[in-house]
């Protein structure tokens, strides 16, 4: 039978659509699963998607997209490459590797319950891809650190991370099952392929690709980049279903379910890609402070295609989000640090002079309000009470994010209110209102400091919790430069 010219079927194979006889549309598309916000099933149909790809064009051009990858990977495992790497960079990637890969897989569950209960043929055709690309991304990323576990440790936690109760896994694992695990096929949509991926998915894999390019790590920038191209085809798939929503009347629910998960991954990303960028990537390979990214990635570029959909930027879009901008992964990289024997790599200071001279101009009056907190924990460093610069206790975490909390102003109290009897904690008005707008899917999930209180860790102390969370000593994180900041620090000079 000789092949057909992709102009002779492509438009009814992926766009097949049908009314139903034996079974309704209700048992097809469950609305647990499917949730059509009363929409009728027909009006879906006009879903098209702006990337039109045929299974053969697929599977040819990810074929060449691995071959490329790996092919680099097998270059590289025979250099001295990763070991030539800044000490900060390699802490990047093991953040990185253990926060990333294993949810990338969760994306395919996402994808393929779009694929399976989407409410257009020509969406379910495109979550296929998805749910392809996914599992892709999650295998890539969890061989190339397993090929450095010989180098390091550390890097046994791209699979393990997931695995556990380390209180950073805690917060992405919330994120990432309210997203797209528990979710159903619009709402994945829309807070999955829109939000998430066509906003911080390009921060994340854009930023760090450009910096690891500059700072030398070929593998790694390769690798994200290549996961980057795929995402920015299956993340189209918001964009029609925004449409959907938007002429059929529903707005209002399209723009909860973003204001909802920009705030929740806006939150995890100032941890997890703010510090990298500010702090981990070595002075001279950062091409923009993380500040300046966001500035053009979502405030502009994104923001202008949110509102070319006739949305509104979100409620606490002036208040909350744009001051954060100014502090809030500052607070978090300080936290990180302080409480280093938690997180599965080392963490970077970041503070030497010359990088507080950066900070400061990207960041008019980062001196005052963070570096004077660094000068004591240099004074405590150079006057050898390293035990002053480690926690005793932990900190009050937010029942929302679940990150501990931090605020701007010294001594401001977090945002407490009690909800069946329990009291909640929320680092800041909009955690609050997320939490509160949905509190049947929160209400049950604990953060690491309810878990410690309910007594789910023992002993009840530091090393217990160190315990509960997984980190043994071989993986617990320490200062990643081994404090030679401090010698270059402004204090230590006077």
């Amino acid at each position: 039978m000789p092949k057909l010219q992709r102009r002779d079927y492509y438009d009814t194979a992926r766009d097949m659509n049908w009314a139903f006889s034996y079974v309704s549309e209700d048992e097809v598309f469950p609305e647990e699963l499917s949730k059509s916000f009363g929409i009728h099933g027909e009006q879906w149909w006009g879903w098209d998607e702006p990337y039109k790809l045929t299974y053969r064009e697929y599977v040819h051009n990810q074929a060449g997209k691995d071959d490329g990858i790996y092919s680099i990977r097998s270059t590289i495992a025979r250099s001295n490459l990763y070991d030539n790497l800044d000490a900060g960079w390699k802490s990047a990637i093991k953040a990185h590797y253990g926060a990333i890969p294993v949810p990338e897989y969760f994306a395919s569950i996402g994808e393929a319950r779009m694929a399976r209960f989407g409410r257009a043929a020509a969406w379910r055709n495109m979550a296929a891809f998805g749910t392809l690309d996914e599992c892709r991304h999650g295998q890539a990323q969890i061989y190339f650190p397993y090929c450095l576990l010989g180098k390091d440790p550390q890097f046994d936690w791209a699979h393990k991370a997931m695995h556990t109760n380390e209180w950073g896994v805690i917060a992405a694992r919330s994120l990432f099952d309210d997203m797209f695990t528990a979710n159903d096929a619009v709402s994945t949509a829309i807070q999955l392929t829109f939000t998430f991926e066509t906003g911080f998915t390009n921060l994340q894999f854009l930023g760090m690709a450009s910096d690891a390019l500059h700072v030398g790590d070929i593998e790694f920038g390769a690798l994200i980049s290549s996961i980057q191209t795929d995402e920015a085809s299956h993340s189209q798939q918001g964009e029609p279903t925004l449409k959907i929503m938007i002429n059929n009347g529903r707005k209002a629910e399209a723009q909860k379910m973003v204001d909802q998960m920009f705030w929740r991954s806006w939150k995890l990303f100032a941890l997890l890609t703010g510090i990298s960028m500010d702090y981990y990537t070595p002075l001279e390979s950062r091409t923009m402070s993380f500040k300046e990214f966001m500035q053009d990635w979502i405030c502009r570029q994104f923001m202008d295609q949110f509102k070319d959909l006739g949305m509104n930027v979100p409620w606490y879009w002036e208040e909350h989000f744009l001051p954060e901008l100014d502090w809030v992964h500052h607070a978090y990289h300080m936290g990180v640090w302080f409480w280093r024997p938690t997180v599965w790599w080392n963490p970077d200071a970041g503070v030497s002079a010359a990088e507080r001279d950066w900070l400061e101009q990207k960041y008019p009056g980062w001196n005052d309000r963070f570096g004077k907190k660094w000068d004591v924990i240099g004074d405590n460093v150079r006057t050898g009470q390293i035990e002053k610069t480690y926690p005793a206790t932990l900190p009050i975490v937010c029942n929302c994010c679940h990150i501990p909390i931090c605020s701007p102003s010294i001594g401001k109290a977090p945002r407490i209110t009690t909800h069946n009897g329990r009291k909640l904690n929320f680092c800041c008005e909009v955690c609050e209102w997320v939490w509160k707008s949905q509190p049947e899917r929160y209400d049950t999930h604990l953060s690491i400091v309810d878990r410690f209180l309910a007594g789910h860790i023992q002993p009840p102390t530091l090393e217990g919790a160190l315990q509960y969370m997984g980190i043994t000593p071989d993986v617990a994180g320490n200062d990643a430069q081994a404090y030679a900041w401090n010698g270059a620090s402004r204090l230590a000079a006077e």
